[in-house]
Formats: structure tokens, C-alpha cells, sequence
């Protein structure tokens, strides 16, 4: 059997955020899993840096662990903090953009 979850230690207690570094300028990831129904992956980013807007094939969850993000969906900007999350829904057009530096855990669900 494959792996399914990656880039952690099993059996582990690990603190998510701090799996990526916040880097001047940058914005970091690192993929937990991709199968093709779903895909994890932290991401840390910098002040003032970003995604473009873009879609996704299915249902994003995204997950702040720190700092302040904007997140964009379908035009209407959406402030998410630490401790809070959104759901983006498959296909729409979002972007996202780091009001401060922050951390997120974003989860995407794909119908099979």
C-alpha cells in the first residue's frame, strides 16, 4: 500500500505550522497528501504575497493557522484569521493574498 499522508512522522504528535517557515518574499508549501480525491498541503506566506486567481476541481477548505489572510471568491473578498476557516466551492475563481504573513492547511475534496 502507498503512502497516503507524508512528510510526517506516524504515530507522532506535530504542531501543522510548524512544518513551513514564513520566508521574506516567498510563499512556501509542502504537500501531506495527493490521491485523486483529495490533496493536503501547507503553505506559508509572506505580507503581501499571494495566489492568483485561480479554480480548483473541487471543494477547497482552507484552514488558517496564523497571521491574516484575504481570500477572494467569486469577486467578494473574505478575511480569514488564525483559528478560522472558509470553503471555497469547486470551480469557483478565488485568490488569495496574506494581509500579514500566515500559515494555512488547505484541504481539497474531488468527486470521483
Amino acid at each position: 500500500m502507498s503512502e497516503l499522508i507524508k512528510n510526517v512522522e506516524k504515530e507522532q504528535v506535530f504542531v501543522p505550522k510548524g512544518l513551513v517557515e514564513v520566508e521574506p518574499g516567498r510563499v512556501n508549501s509542502l504537500t501531506l497528501a495527493q490521491t485523486p480525491g483529495c490533496k493536503v498541503t501547507l503553505f506559508a506566506i509572506d505580507k503581501g504575497e499571494g495566489m492568483s486567481s485561480h479554480s480548483a476541481p473541487g471543494d477547497a477548505m482552507v484552514f488558517v493557522q496564523e497571521g491574516t489572510a484575504e481570500i477572494t471568491i467569486n469577486g467578494a473578498p473574505h478575511q480569514v484569521g488564525a483559528g478560522e476557516a472558509i470553503v471555497i466551492p469547486a470551480g469557483a475563481p478565488h485568490a488569495v493574498r496574506a494581509v500579514t504573513a500566515f500559515k494555512m492547511l488547505l484541504t481539497v475534496v474531488i468527486a470521483r
